[in-house]
């Protein structure tokens, strides 16, 4: 079955042509990271109106790429949270205009969800497993029993980790998006220079809290230390909280096989310690490809798959009217 995926929950617009959920035959994705770095964030508004521009574009490409036409498509899948409200409803709008056209099925999709298949495009993945998924919008722990069942384990308290790395990027001066600037300054620092405190969290809860480490940095900065001194030691302890509550969840739930997954997997130096710590505990860790850890539509178009497959005859995904974008959509 060919599934078209479609993603539009924060800035980037994005489509892909997806056979049974595992073989990607197109993966197009419209940045816009040049209209809102001057702003250090992404702007809802503006974000919304080059979806609406960007749209019809990234299908168009999707479909010509995987060497497809419209009618090809079996079924169809897409973002309906969470996310910003009017990014969201430009894909599900569109969406929803091509399921209805074709009489196809269409499967509404969690991005998270998306997110925590993602590393089924280059790896063999064991269930059940431990899923740390780290991004600018989420940091959570799942316990993963199928491509189709999850439980959260635990998850920020304040703020994602990746939303830290955009803020502290700021407070720097080094630029959107922040994770790639901070880890890029970071290489040329020494993390032992400088020392932040770790959430004061009790030893038995595996839950994150960020936001008073930003302060923390904020303080710092008044203090006019080298640029990628700060950078590097709030890498540092960023990383060290993600890789010691993903191995306290793993050792918990007594499972020996870690999934690393959102846009912060990108990081090269969580990737690394991860992989060391895991290492060290006789664990097995592994991670998407880049494309597919940041936000894509090949990840919504394999998690609707599985979706669909698991309830074919669900009503649901003929009943395009009541289907409604939902910014704080729990998983």
């Amino acid at each position: 079955m060919l599934v078209l995926g479609i993603e539009s929950s924060c800035d980037d617009t994005a489509a892909a042509v997806v056979e049974d959920g595992a073989k990607v035959l197109s993966n197009i994705t419209a940045s816009q990271n040049e209209i809102h770095s001057k702003y250090g964030g992404v702007v809802p508004e503006l974000a919304s109106r080059r979806h609406v521009e960007n749209m019809p574009v990234v299908i168009n490409e999707a479909l010509e790429q995987a060497g497809v036409g419209i009618k090809d498509i079996g079924l169809l899948a897409v973002t309906h949270g969470p996310g910003l409200v009017g990014a969201l409803l430009v894909g599900l709008s569109a969406a929803k205009g091509i399921a209805w056209a074709l009489k196809k099925p269409l499967v509404p999709v969690h991005h998270l969800h998306g997110h925590i298949v993602a590393a089924r495009f280059n790896h063999k993945i064991m269930y059940p497993h431990i899923c740390l998924l780290v991004s600018g919008g989420h940091t959570s722990l799942f316990k993963v029993l199928s491509p189709t069942t999850q439980e959260e384990l635990a998850s920020t308290r304040d703020d994602a980790a990746g939303e830290a790395f955009d803020k502290v990027a700021k407070l720097l001066g080094l630029g959107f998006p922040g994770g790639p600037a901070v880890e890029k300054a970071a290489k040329e620092g020494k993390a032992v220079s400088l020392k932040f405190t770790m959430p004061k969290i009790k030893p038995n809860e595996l839950y994150f809290s960020f936001s008073g480490l930003k302060t923390a940095v904020r303080t710092t900065i008044q203090q006019n230390p080298k640029v990628e001194d700060v950078a590097a030691s709030f890498q540092k302890t960023v990383t060290e909280i993600l890789v010691s509550h993903t191995i306290a969840a793993a050792k918990e739930q007594g499972l020996g096989y870690i999934v690393l997954a959102g846009g912060v997997a990108c990081n090269g130096y969580l990737r690394g310690e991860m992989k060391r710590a895991c290492d060290m505990d006789g664990l097995t860790v592994v991670w998407p490809e880049p494309v597919f850890c940041t936000d894509n539509a090949a990840m919504i178009a394999a998690a609707g798959y599985f979706t669909y497959s698991a309830a074919p005859d669900d009503p649901r995904w003929h009943d395009y009217v009541a289907l409604d974008a939902v910014a704080n959509l729990p998983l």
